[in-house]
């Protein structure tokens, strides 16, 4: 990092931002296989907060893909530089007083651990959806387990490429048993506690 940067700081803080909202901010952390269901989960959980006032915005790892990290490809180092940007955004989001729910695989507990670091660690809530290889492969609704299969996707997390399950998540969503609206309702009784402000 140069030495002639200097952050900079203005005169409205996150606290007067949390003041304005009504509410904490917080990073829902959603981690997951691909196919586990992150991103649906995520878009549910963060239609329930929209609509109870929340200030809330989605961080999607295709999305990301085709803009930010667009110059990313799928090697371990290109993996954690993603993951690192998202972090950053996300911890940028956070600042601006609202609750990020962010979907991406994030494979590699190195990773999450240097983005919980980035963003905070009281700021940080990590959600697991666990779901089994067996049954992300069925659902494949982007066809990505069966091209990878074909040796058309190398470093795909769960075939090829390595996915470490999180040691110690804030909560474990299995979506493979628990229905769409038990996980949200689970998930809700987590964070709403997290959202007051004191």
């Amino acid at each position: 990092m140069s030495k002639n940067i200097t952050r900079q700081t203005y005169a409205i803080s996150k606290f007067d931002r949390l003041k304005n909202n009504g509410h904490q901010a917080k990073v829902i952390w959603f981690v997951g296989l691909s196919g586990s269901g992150k991103s649906t989960l995520a878009g549910n959980v963060e239609s329930v907060l929209h609509k109870k006032g929340y200030k809330t915005y989605i961080l999607d790892g295709d999305n990301l893909r085709l803009g930010l990290n667009s110059d990313l490809g799928f090697s371990k180092r290109d993996r954690s530089e993603n993951i690192r940007r998202v972090a950053e955004v996300a911890r940028l989001f956070n600042e601006a007083g609202i609750i990020v729910l962010s979907a991406f695989i994030s494979p590699l507990e190195s990773d999450r651990n240097q983005a919980r670091k980035i963003i905070v660690v009281d700021n940080f809530i990590e959600v697991f959806v666990h779901c089994p290889l067996k049954i992300c492969e069925k659902r494949d609704v982007k066809g990505l387990y069966a091209k990878a299969r074909k040796g058309l996707l190398p470093n795909f997390t769960g075939i090829d490429s390595p996915f470490e399950p999180p040691k110690q998540p804030d909560i474990i969503i299995k979506t493979k048993s628990e229905s769409m609206k038990i996980s949200v309702k689970n998930i809700l009784e987590l964070i709403e506690p997290k959202l007051k402000l004191e």
